[in-house]
């Protein structure tokens, strides 16, 4: 026996006949025997009361299909306590009518007493949903039938905040006649004049305006309506706030400008508009500069314009903003790095960005990232390849090889570039010849500003032999010894290597290469060297540096 939904389905089929050849005769005559068979079935009311899966009852059912007739049987049959019940979805019929386009489905229910404030559990109100299908009959529906047209959704986001995001200036001024708020507030503390200066319709914003909209309001979070249409982009609307009074020199409450939210989504239009309208003054208060904006959300076109107009490459972020980062980044050209941006980097590094001002290495970063191309960009304008991590470091040697270990490529750049490898001897476990090493002095980097706390007691023979690490120890030794004219191989080293298939090849290698013996006072000082030997000890050379490839 067919269920009242199964009826309601196979009708709603035949409502697509009208797109089907049929002749019309044929396709009312079984349209006509269908819905006489709905007439029977209703009259039993348990049929109306079966839910399938989903929740859905008939009458949800028959909102969502086209005909008329189908909906008034249903819904004169059904319990007016199913007039407002959800689906499991949330939807109640009035909303699925709305969201299914039907306007005459929505004039029937409205005109048969359906509520028109129902939400959905989801918070929406019938008129918000009208707004966001886009259709004004529905909503001029909804008003006739006196909805509330300042009811707020959840986060309180009104049927005005909605018409105003998509840009419906004929459904706000048909809002505003019906006594719609032009200063309503969301959860955010934004008005409606925010919301179309976000979304860029210039249309709309002029309109709220005209109509009463405050140019000068804030949100909580203390952005301005300019702040909002800078993150737009739409140079309009932001030529037109400033017209009615906006002030690109406006703070939010963490201290970002119009310029900053500009520069970081990109918006180079609205950034030429605005680059002109911000004081310097403004922007040093912020503890930021668009420059860092720009580069952190990876637009060089924005960047290469504030270059354009003389903004420094090489100004620091606030303390107060630079804490908010575990790596306590300084510079534009760190965000650049962080990003692997390479045409960013590229950018800043010819417009003179200094590579060696934060804290943690900017070649440590791309080093650590595996990107080739950044590593030589930073080396090429002065990046110092004998860095420390800053503030916490155990290492003898300098850092950066430590993140280079897996990628030949990468160690031979760093090595090609001035790399201390002989840092990487250094270390006091005595060589193969049974001389104790003397630790030499390591003259420290220090930022202007900034105080080291590194502590470098760890040689390179007890990072590169850890138990995780060992298996590299050949193939890197085989590397580094290519960069040096006296190997001082320690004990330590030479018992680990013995065990690589490297070894021989690195054996064959240093016996190629003069011992400690064959080195005297005047070929070291003729190879332009200062050591000097202990009493009763040989020429242990300790910061000899290797000769690049």
């Amino acid at each position: 026996m067919k269920t009242l939904m199964k009826i309601i389905s196979q009708l709603m089929k035949f409502s697509l006949a009208f797109k089907n050849p049929l002749k019309p005769t044929k396709k009312n005559f079984i349209l006509k025997g269908q819905i006489l068979e709905l007439q029977d079935y209703v009259k039993y009311k348990y049929a109306l009361d079966e839910a399938d899966d989903n929740g859905w009852f008939p009458l949800h059912v028959a909102v969502v299909q086209p005909i008329q007739q189908i909906l008034e049987i249903v819904l004169d049959a059904s319990y007016k306590t199913l007039w407002e019940y959800n689906t499991c979805d949330g939807e109640t019929p009035l909303t699925l009518a709305i969201n299914s386009g039907l306007v005459e489905n929505v004039r029937t229910l409205l005109e048969k007493g359906v509520w028109p404030d129902t939400k959905n559990l989801k918070g929406e109100t019938p008129l918000l949903l009208a707004i966001r299908k886009g259709s004004y009959d529905m909503v001029s529906l909804l008003i006739k039938h006196n909805t509330s047209l300042d009811l707020p959704c959840i986060k309180r986001w009104s049927a005005m905040h909605e018409a105003a995001k998509q840009g419906r200036k004929d459904i706000i001024a048909l809002l505003l006649k019906n006594g719609g708020n032009v200063h309503l507030r969301d959860g955010f503390g934004i008005t409606p004049l925010g919301v179309a200066a976000e979304y860029g319709h210039c249309d709309v914003l002029e309109y709220l305006i005209h109509k009463g909209g405050d140019v000068f309001a804030l949100a909580d979070d203390g952005a301005s309506v300019l702040f909002e249409a800078a993150g737009g982009g739409n140079p309009d609307c932001i030529s037109l706030l400033l017209e009615y009074g906006g002030s690109g020199n406006v703070p939010n409450r963490s201290g970002h400008l119009p310029i900053h939210r500009a520069a970081y989504e990109g918006h180079y239009l609205a950034l030429k508009y605005l680059i002109p309208v911000t004081s310097k003054n403004a922007i040093q208060k912020s503890g930021l500069t668009p420059i860092h904006s720009a580069a952190e959300g990876q637009n060089v076109q924005c960047l290469e314009l504030l270059i354009e107009n003389d903004f420094d490459v090489n100004s620091l972020l606030a303390d107060h903003i630079s804490e908010n980062y575990d790596d306590g980044r300084k510079t534009a050209l760190y965000f650049a790095v962080s990003n692997n941006d390479i045409l960013c980097t590229e950018v800043l590094l010819a417009a003179g960005a200094d590579p060696n001002q934060d804290p943690l290495n900017c070649l440590l970063v791309a080093v650590r990232a595996g990107n080739h191309e950044i590593v030589r960009l930073l080396l090429s304008h002065g990046a110092n390849v004998n860095c420390y991590f800053m503030h916490v470091n155990d290492t003898r040697f300098p850092s950066a090889i430590q993140y280079a270990l897996n990628d030949e490529a990468m160690l031979r750049l760093l090595l090609n570039n001035g790399y201390q490898v002989e840092m990487c001897f250094d270390c006091m476990h005595g060589d193969i010849f049974g001389n104790s090493f003397v630790w030499s002095e390591i003259e420290e980097d220090v930022l202007p500003g900034w105080t080291s706390c590194v502590i470098k007691d760890n040689p390179f023979c007890e990072f590169i032999t850890v138990p995780w690490m060992k298996h590299l120890v050949g193939r890197v030794i085989r590397i580094l010894i290519d960069y040096m004219d006296y190997v001082p191989l320690c004990d330590k080293l030479k018992s680990m290597l013995e065990v690589q298939r490297e070894w021989p090849e690195i054996r064959q290698i240093l016996d190629s290469k003069p011992t400690e013996t064959s080195y005297s006072l005047d070929t070291c000082q003729d190879a332009g060297c200062m050591y000097r030997a202990a009493p009763g000890k040989g020429i242990f050379p300790r910061n000899f540096r290797g000769f690049s490839l």
